[in-house]
């Protein structure tokens, strides 16, 4: 082979290197540029609720750092089912999110034939935040601790209530594994709204009511309520003097409800890559971290892996929940 052709397969050999680096250059160049055009991000809740302000200050500050557009989609309706077919069924392309909530693992376990399997069908981002339950009676009930209470409740079977939001709700169903790990015999009380829950609380209609934080923050703190324990498994930061379920008699209860969000399960890793990283900067902001507590929920990130575990664990324990009390599935 003489010295010529060798030049010339070489100069050959990188100008074809070159070229076809440059034909690879725009996928490379697409791939980083995600989001390049807004993102849409389904809520299966109406506008004004809690999920909704903290969802929308997430969206707002995910925009802020990505530089595109986060754009929040009310999708309410029965088990969030619609919110859930609209990401799930989605492009994977990283343009359609959704909030995914402890609500969204009830729905699949309360109903008989939900249409996705959650945690094979959606490709799950990061937790957005945490928050617990608490149970409180009134400012004159003659129960001043959850020990007080759970003794007149087995002194006096079925004469006590319990109220709650609607049957199938996180606090509905926080209130039967309270009744079944206890071993109570006491009746569950389902009001329409929290203010009506709290109205019967404060008049003893009703001997012990149990909401988020949030619903209940005002009137706790005009000591019109006088919580008795809340639902985590440690301490809550906004009610650090109050003792657990656990710790106030019932071993094992464990209530905490969370946000996170998801994506369609075939959305490209460097994507859900991208978006866990940027949750994982705004939930540290000191005004998140603020605005967060105001609304009674725990910033907290987690990976993706994490809230996939969390999902597969609560879709089985609420419907542990959900046969143990003979709830009748939807």
């Amino acid at each position: 082979m003489s010295r010529k052709t060798r030049i010339t397969r070489r100069t050959f050999s990188t100008s074809a290197l070159a070229a076809a680096a440059a034909l690879g250059m725009p996928r490379v160049a697409r791939a980083q540029a995600y989001p390049s055009r807004p993102v849409r991000l389904i809520l299966p809740f109406g506008a004004g609720g809690v999920a909704d302000a903290t969802s929308r200050l997430a969206a707002d500050k995910l925009g802020d750092l990505l530089k595109q557009r986060f754009v929040v989609e009310n999708m309410p309706g029965p088990g969030g089912i619609a919110a859930a077919r609209a990401m799930i069924t989605a492009a994977p392309d990283g343009y359609t999110l959704g909030l995914i909530t402890n609500g969204t693992a009830i729905s699949q376990a309360i109903y008989k034939q939900y249409p996705f399997d959650l945690v094979k069908d959606l490709a799950p981002i990061s937790a957005l935040g945490n928050f617990e339950l608490v149970f409180a009676t009134g400012a004159d009930s003659p129960y001043k601790t959850m020990a007080d209470l759970l003794k007149a409740a087995r002194a006096q079977p079925g004469k006590l209530n319990l109220g709650t939001i609607a049957v199938g709700s996180t606090q509905h169903l926080g209130a039967e594994l309270l009744r079944s790990l206890a071993k109570l015999d006491i009746q569950l009380v389902p009001y329409k709204t929290t203010p009506d829950v709290i109205v019967g609380t404060i008049r003893n209609d009703i001997q012990m009511m149990t909401d988020f934080y949030a619903a209940m923050n005002a009137v706790l703190a005009d000591k019109k309520l006088r919580p008795l324990a809340t639902s985590g498994p440690k301490r809550s930061a906004f009610l650090p003097d109050v003792p657990t379920v656990a710790e106030a008699g019932v071993p094992g209860y464990e209530v905490l409800s969370w946000n996170g969000l998801g994506a369609p399960v075939a959305t490209p890793q460097p994507i859900i890559d991208t978006l866990n990283k940027a949750v994982r900067e705004v939930l540290a902001m000191p005004d998140v971290i603020k605005r967060y507590a105001e609304l009674g929920i725990t910033a907290q990130a987690s990976s993706g892996a994490e809230l996939r575990t969390r999902l597969a664990s609560e879709i089985k324990k609420w419907s542990e929940v959900i046969d143990n009390a003979k709830i009748q599935r939807l």
